[in-house]
């Protein structure tokens, strides 16, 4: 079992704390892991309390990341519970929900669920629960699951890029959907068209211009219109991940005005970087869907500011740098071979606060992009995402002014691999809170494992 949270009260105060009304100067109570209390600031009296003052230092909510890939089980070589949680914790991220893939065994069953627990079991360093998977074959698996508390289940419409999780055709998505619908449970859709991919030039090399023909826009737009058509024959309720594209997002605002279920994502990556910044043979930028250009980024920051994203999250998704191909680890470069995915776990807040407050945005658009928002996508946003009373006392001492260079080798996460390395970022998280109690990457670890809430109906069966 977990050690007991903080059983005395504390006291935090800032002169930024970021509440869901805004930012202003507050003192935060907190007591057995929850928050107890908010008063002005410097109006609680210290008595034998633990006082923390942080003067013009921010006060954030724990960020949540429903996104990250740990692979644990199966391939820990390329990631694990200890070390990305404990890279979560760094970067301010207090909740992550683990993805069904790249494990081994994947969690599209019962049995590869409690895999997943099991290993994970005194490991983590933040809270952190599981998505289910939906692949061809397991439409029996996704009642037990649901059941079981993994908070949705995620799909491909395009080939994965590993073989234990096979992407759906157009009849097992419709199956798969209307499943779910019936379960009330969420889909998570990686939204690729496996056709528009196949007919896309196929260009082998180090030239990042080849890779991104290979994987055009309208690869999204042909995935996101079926999903789209599905969800309103089936009523199923849909989540877009990882959206690089912009040319989907009149989609999904049509979708919205009819009346579907639909919410959609995009990542640190896609607002950060650009097709244009990508130096040939630099696998490190490789990411499925791809960076895409500059132009594109800026409409993706619109669509983000109008609150068309419900949620900014890492899609974290490491592996070995031999994997990556890297010309520094004697590999080729070759886009077209190296594995896809960005390690970025420990530094979506100081990558998207460096970019948002270029563009004036303000620390509460931040936190609600990747906190409060992805505690609503899985229904923990009566304890998570928020510094509110009730709430676990999930904080984040974030110095809004702190620049620190990249250096890949001292992030937490298991294989020294970034596309941010050798960047100057902004923003510097000082210290991470999880349930009252301040994360020692170097201490013990005492996250728990979280269930999807349960509905009404189903406290009643």
């Amino acid at each position: 079992m977990p050690p007991t949270p903080l059983s005395e009260t504390a006291l935090i105060r800032s002169r930024r704390v970021v509440l869901p009304d805004g930012e202003r100067p507050a003192d935060v109570l907190v007591r057995d892991g929850k928050i107890e209390r908010i008063a002005a600031h410097g109006s609680l009296p210290a008595d034998d309390r633990q006082v923390t003052d942080l003067g013009d230092t921010a006060l954030l909510p724990g960020l949540v990341d429903t996104h990250v890939h740990v692979n644990e089980p199966g391939r820990t070589e390329w990631e694990g519970f200890a070390t990305a949680t404990r890279a979560a914790a760094a970067g301010g991220v207090t909740t992550i929900v683990d993805m069904p893939l790249n494990s081994v065994p994947p969690t599209t069953t019962l049995a590869g669920l409690e895999a997943k627990r099991k290993t994970a079991e005194g490991q983590a360093w933040v809270d952190l629960g599981f998505w289910g998977g939906a692949v061809p074959d397991n439409l029996a698996d996704l009642e037990p699951l649901h059941r079981a508390g993994v908070f949705g289940f995620k799909s491909f419409l395009a080939p994965s890029g590993v073989d234990e999780f096979p992407h759906l055709e157009a009849a097992g998505l419709e199956a798969a959907l209307a499943e779910q619908a019936r379960l009330g449970a969420l889909a998570i859709i990686h939204a690729e068209d496996p056709a528009v991919l196949a007919a896309a030039p196929q260009q082998p090399g180090v030239h990042y211009r080849d890779f991104l023909a290979s994987r055009p826009a309208d690869a999204e737009t042909a995935a996101v219109a079926r999903l789209l058509d599905t969800a309103r024959r089936t009523g199923a309720r849909v989540h877009v991940l990882h959206v690089s594209s912009a040319a989907v997002l009149p989609l999904l605002r049509q979708a919205r005005a009819e009346g579907v279920k639909v919410t959609a994502e995009t990542c640190p990556h896609y607002l950060t970087l650009a097709a244009e910044q990508v130096p040939d043979g630099d696998t490190t930028f490789k990411c499925c869907p791809p960076i895409r250009d500059e132009a594109n980024r800026d409409a993706l920051w619109e669509a983000l500011a109008a609150g068309e994203f419900i949620a900014v999250v890492s899609d974290h998704s490491p592996s070995t740098p031999d994997l990556k191909l890297l010309p520094e680890h004697g590999g080729s470069g070759d886009f077209a071979a190296a594995w896809g995915g960005i390690a970025s776990l420990q530094l979506g807040l100081p990558a998207v606060w460096t970019e948002a407050r270029r563009r004036g945005h303000t620390l509460a658009d931040v936190v609600g992009w990747m906190s409060a928002g992805p505690a609503r996508l899985v229904g923990l946003a009566g304890r998570k995402g928020a510094i509110a009373v009730g709430h676990d006392a999930d904080l984040v001492a974030f110095d809004p002014d702190g620049a620190f260079a990249v250096h890949a080798a001292e992030l937490h996460h298991r294989n020294p691999v970034t596309p941010y390395a050798g960047r100057t970022l902004t923003g510097a998280v000082r210290t991470t809170w999880l349930r009252g109690r301040v994360v020692d990457p170097a201490g013990e670890p005492f996250g728990v494992q979280l269930t999807r809430p349960r509905t009404p109906s189903e406290e009643l069966q």
